[in-house]
């Protein structure tokens, strides 16, 4: 018989489940959740050949206990702490009547997580005693919560915040007692309102759920000590238009800015249409044919990396071999090949840059002057010219086609053109171009970011208006550029004392809270 692990995943951001839940979930053969209620990225823990079971067919209980008797790991899912505001108790006796085994994996849980987010300690020095209360089934008896210096967390309020502050001032809490809800905790749709008992009803009207009502003298931490909703891209929507290999580290950076990125590849990344020139060229690479190979891109990389897989050659083949890459982001690819490039431009990541940096031919010191240069089919020719003045021959081998990716799907695109989107980042010339051909222009209210001057001007061409652009050519410089723009923007609303919105609430017809 298999084993039940009740897993707890946290208050809704994917970065605070634990290890042991993250490991649990990789070893499950079955994993039991109510799928439309979890964050896609806790399911990418899973492995591909798991069977998710969604408890909104069927009751979770008969489910997990099936698969159990069957021989199968079982993982049963739930948001927050298995054990609080969760059908731990119901699921796990049922499972104990039927004789199957279970563990539990707790999960950090909302009750300290979501005040942790917004900012408010539950105990400091003058205040040591925390409460917390489940009000999702009324009929609580506050006058058991109304001693003053009580920190109470209540959880389960969300559609009655009015009679649980009525019901605290009637049990002798003054209205005046700070108070503040806190929506969507932990995720970049948190929001945090600050008031009083007396106003706490009428400030938070229209909140979303789930909510965390915390009441007492701590509240008054949050204007120091809020973290989380003051960085500087919190909420933005960023379009990134690459896929999501590609994007994974850029998007993490925006994430690590508060950011919500959405990856939109504009390019499709093709084997090329003769695959003899590559077969040539990887023969010529083993037997010596070249002194340099040089990496203008990540796809570059990823192809050579595929063709050698097919001949069972691995990095070793770079043995005697001098490489290099034009930029941060193909270095990394080459490192995580097992190859440590030899030349890599320190100032402008372009072509023009690495021929800035790169040696002239020396008959001496060179045995062989040949240079092998896998890449696209559309690439220019700025870098072999370079190279050809400086007395190298140069060997264009195209190791990949790049063709218009096919169109998002419809709330994308309607996204993009509406304004649904904050910023969206532009890597390179193409990606405006194909963006613009696949989606349609981004709305007036965007803000357009791009890497280079070169792409600047390409999305001048097509009518867009540059906000913001990067002081180098790199993807990580152009996330940072965009997270000052931000704090910039951030800064001149608090400074004129305006609501602090997103570049998309600024269209017409946009939800707005004060």
């Amino acid at each position: 018989m298999g084993t039940v692990v009740f897993v707890g995943l946290g208050p809704g951001d994917p970065g605070l489940l634990t290890l042991r839940a993250a490991a649990a979930i990789g070893r499950a053969d079955t994993v039991v959740v109510r799928r439309d209620a979890v964050h896609p990225e806790f399911l990418s823990h899973a492995r591909a050949d798991a069977e998710i079971v969604d408890t909104a067919e069927g009751d979770p209980a008969r489910q997990a206990a099936k698969a159990a008797k069957a021989g199968r790991a079982v993982v049963r899912l739930f948001q927050g702490d298995p054990a609080l505001g969760c059908d731990l108790a119901s699921e796990a006796a049922a499972l104990a009547k039927a004789g199957v085994p279970f563990e539990v994996v707790p999960g950090v849980s909302s009750i300290t997580a979501v005040p942790a987010y917004a900012g408010i300690p539950l105990t400091d020095a003058k205040h040591r005693e925390v409460r917390v209360v489940d009000a999702s089934e009324g009929g609580v008896d506050w006058e058991r919560f109304a001693a003053p210096d009580v920190t109470l967390v209540i959880h389960g309020a969300e559609g009655t915040v009015a009679e649980v502050a009525k019901g605290l001032v009637a049990a002798g809490r003054a209205d005046a007692t700070p108070a503040a809800m806190i929506s969507l905790g932990s995720t970049t749709e948190q929001e945090t309102v600050v008031s009083t008992l007396q106003r706490l009803a009428p400030d938070t009207k229209g909140m979303e759920a789930p909510a965390t009502i915390i009441v007492g003298d701590v509240v008054n931490w949050h204007a120091k000590l809020a973290w989380f909703e003051t960085k500087p891209l919190f909420g933005w929507r960023v379009l990134v238009p690459r896929t999501k290999e590609q994007a994974a580290s850029l998007s993490e950076q925006l994430t690590g800015y508060g950011a919500v990125p959405d990856e939109v590849p504009t390019i499709s990344v093709e084997p090329p249409r003769t695959p003899q020139q590559m077969e040539r060229a990887v023969k010529g690479l083993v037997t010596g044919r070249y002194e340099w190979v040089v990496f203008t891109s990540t796809n570059a990389v990823r192809a050579v990396r595929e063709k050698f897989s097919d001949y069972g050659l691995d990095a070793r083949a770079f043995a005697g071999l001098k490489v290099a890459a034009v930029g941060e982001q193909t270095s990394r690819a080459l490192v995580e090949f097992g190859v440590q490039p030899d030349l890599v431009p320190t100032g402008q990541q372009s072509g023009e840059g690495l021929v800035e940096v790169w040696p002239p031919y020396d008959e001496d010191l060179d045995p062989i002057n040949r240079v092998l240069l896998p890449r696209a089919d559309i690439a220019t020719d700025t870098l072999i010219a370079g190279l050809t003045r400086l007395g190298w021959e140069c060997e264009d081998v195209t190791a990949y086609r790049t063709v218009r990716a096919a169109p998002p799907p419809a709330p994308i695109r309607e996204a993009i053109k509406g304004g649904g989107f904050d910023a969206v980042l532009f890597t390179s010339s193409s990606t405006v171009k194909n963006l613009i051909g696949i989606a349609g222009k981004p709305h007036n209210v965007t803000v357009i970011a791009v890497i280079g001057p070169q792409t600047a001007k390409t999305a001048e061409e097509y009518g867009l208006r540059v906000d913001v652009m990067a002081d180098k050519p790199s993807v990580s410089a152009l996330a940072e550029a965009l997270a000052e723009y931000g704090a910039r923007r951030r800064a001149a609303q608090i400074e004129a004392g305006d609501p602090l919105r997103k570049p998309s609430q600024m269209r017409r017809g946009a939800r707005r809270r004060k």
